[in-house]
């Protein structure tokens, strides 16, 4: 059998799960409430039972599990998960929709994706060279502190990129987005250089934020209709509006960017989630 031609590195295993990152999926759900009238206490008692089971991130049906409530006409509820292998998530979508509340729990709009680290995240030696450009002078105090403190995050940057930990921070807001091909408004044909320059831009603006906004950027090419999906959590909804509306000024965003639906939504329980939405 070949394993390719001498010297090149043989392909992986086929697989469904990422050699680096995870699936990430955004599911939305609204409720039926002419069918849920027609459920008796018992079968609404168990229902409610089911579903708080299905939705509880500690059964680690899933890697991260995070409900939320959502705000709006748009849906009731949303579900965003994240594992290494997809089916495990979309398992979770199924039995939401198999379960004695699924005959009035309709979907309403999802979102696949994968995490990843982004091209423009610096390694350390283009941290390094970023420094210099900025006037720092190479092997100077200043420069080797600030790469010894950028070379200590960056093990944990990754990580959080990759397979992050869903903040309980209470106001968590969903977008997809792309990056625009239009005549003179090409991303995809600028050098690289401009790419990261703008997009160095873009994270320093989004640094602002720190300690009041986490986000989360996934890329969902070849996997959806939007080319990435935009996940923040914040400690008030009023700094989702800040941070949205601060970045859109940015190069990367105001002259290159396309927005998809937004979907604000509150971290809750399953309990706390049906208890709102009057399903009881």
């Amino acid at each position: 059998m070949s394993h390719g031609r001498p010297g090149q590195t043989p392909p992986p295993p086929p697989s469904i799960v990422p050699t680096e990152g995870w699936h990430c999926a955004h599911f939305y759900y609204s409720f039926d409430r002419a069918i849920l009238g027609a459920f008796d206490a018992d079968e609404m008692e168990a229902g409610r039972a089911e579903l708080i089971t299905i939705l509880n991130p500690d059964e680690g049906l899933v890697e991260r599990l995070q409900t939320s409530i959502v705000s709006g006409h748009k849906a009731d509820f949303g579900v965003m998960m994240m594992d290494p292998d997809p089916l495990k998530i979309d398992s979770i979508h199924q039995a939401v929709l198999a379960s004695t509340l699924g005959p009035a729990t309709q979907a309403t709009y999802s979102f696949v994706s994968m995490s990843e680290v982004s091209e423009y995240v610096p390694s350390v030696e283009q941290y390094g060279e970023r420094l210099v450009r900025d006037g720092e002078v190479a092997g100077s105090e200043a420069y080797e502190a600030k790469v010894n403190a950028y070379r200590q995050r960056e093990p944990m940057m990754r990580k959080q990129r990759l397979t992050p930990e869903f903040p309980q921070w209470p106001a968590t807001c969903f977008y997809p987005m792309n990056k625009k091909r239009k005549v003179g408004e090409n991303w995809f044909t600028l050098p690289f250089s401009e790419r990261n320059s703008l997009m160095a831009e873009h994270a320093q603006s989004g640094m602002q934020f720190a300690g009041r906004v986490s986000q989360l950027i996934t890329v969902s090419v070849g996997l959806d209709d939007w080319e990435w999906g935009v996940t923040l959590w914040a400690r008030n909804p009023e700094y989702l509006k800040e941070i949205v509306y601060k970045m859109r000024f940015d190069e990367a965003s105001a002259r290159y960017a396309e927005f998809g639906p937004f979907y604000t939504s509150y971290v809750s329980t399953a309990e706390e989630m049906l208890n709102h939405c009057h399903v009881r």
